[in-house]
């Protein structure tokens, strides 16, 4: 059997309804796993993602939650641990951007991009991590971004909320990487969802970005599959508090 194969598997993706998160339940799905899917607006029943999972003869769950009510995301946790008794690997890829200059950034905007973006990640990876420990087994990966390294412009708030993301892989991988379960990220360069559609409809800004990618052209959420089935896998099983970037070439830039 491949050391890529999942079979068996379970994976609960945040906001894997759409874009990026999408792309990786498909990945997964295609690899063997059983999906669970938790977004504030995915359908509970028939939904986009939960047709082309079942089509490829997975298991499908979805919940609805919202990640920046701290309550709401304890009632999720405690009804998806006890609705599913082995969650195996945890993407927690939900999150949000709102753009405004710092000097004008309001604390609207700094608290509700880091409750989604940084809070609810690792309340996520700790609660599930405990039962991922007490097995000896399982895989976390979080989403993190080009910010994860960089500042970015009139995001602080996301730019402060996925670097701090990176620092919690290397956190988390410190304690639990001998406990047999990885934890690392993928930074996604700029890829061709909702987050980034204000960047792609300003002509300027899109010119600018395009000219600094190696490959020439934005990304897909297809270009997620492979990366999030190696991390999810045996394939990368001595791989720990890394976070890989998906960016055609930005970052070596």
């Amino acid at each position: 059997m491949s050391s890529f194969n999942l079979s068996g598997k379970t994976a609960l993706i945040t906001g894997g309804n759409k874009g990026i998160g999408k792309g990786m339940a498909l990945g997964l799905a295609e690899a063997g796993a059983d999906i669970i899917v938790v977004s504030g607006s995915v359908e509970l029943q028939g939904s986009e993602v939960e047709k082309e999972v079942t089509a490829l003869g997975r298991k499908f769950k979805a919940y609805q939650a919202d990640l920046s009510d701290r309550e709401k995301l304890y009632e999720f946790i405690k009804k998806v641990l006890a609705e599913n008794t082995n969650i195996d690997i945890l993407v927690n890829n939900a999150g949000t951007i709102m753009r405004k200059p710092a000097a004008e950034h309001p604390d609207e905007y700094w608290d509700r991009v880091l409750a989604i973006n940084l809070d609810a990640p690792f309340i996520l990876a700790r609660e599930i991590g405990k039962h991922m420990l007490e097995r000896g087994s399982g895989k976390i990966i979080f989403t993190c971004s080009l910010l994860t390294f960089q500042g970015g412009i009139n995001v602080p708030s996301y730019a402060a909320s996925k670097g701090a993301l990176g620092s919690v892989v290397k956190a988390l991988a410190n304690e639990w990487a001998g406990k047999g379960v990885n934890v690392n990220g993928i930074a996604p360069g700029y890829i061709s969802t909702d987050n980034t559609e204000a960047l792609r409809n300003d002509p300027e800004r899109s010119q600018s970005i395009l000219s600094r990618i190696p490959a020439g052209r934005w990304g897909e959420p297809e270009d997620f599959k492979g990366p999030v089935v190696f991390l999810s896998s045996d394939a990368g099983s001595y791989v720990h508090g890394t976070i890989l970037t998906v960016d055609g070439g930005w970052m070596g830039r």
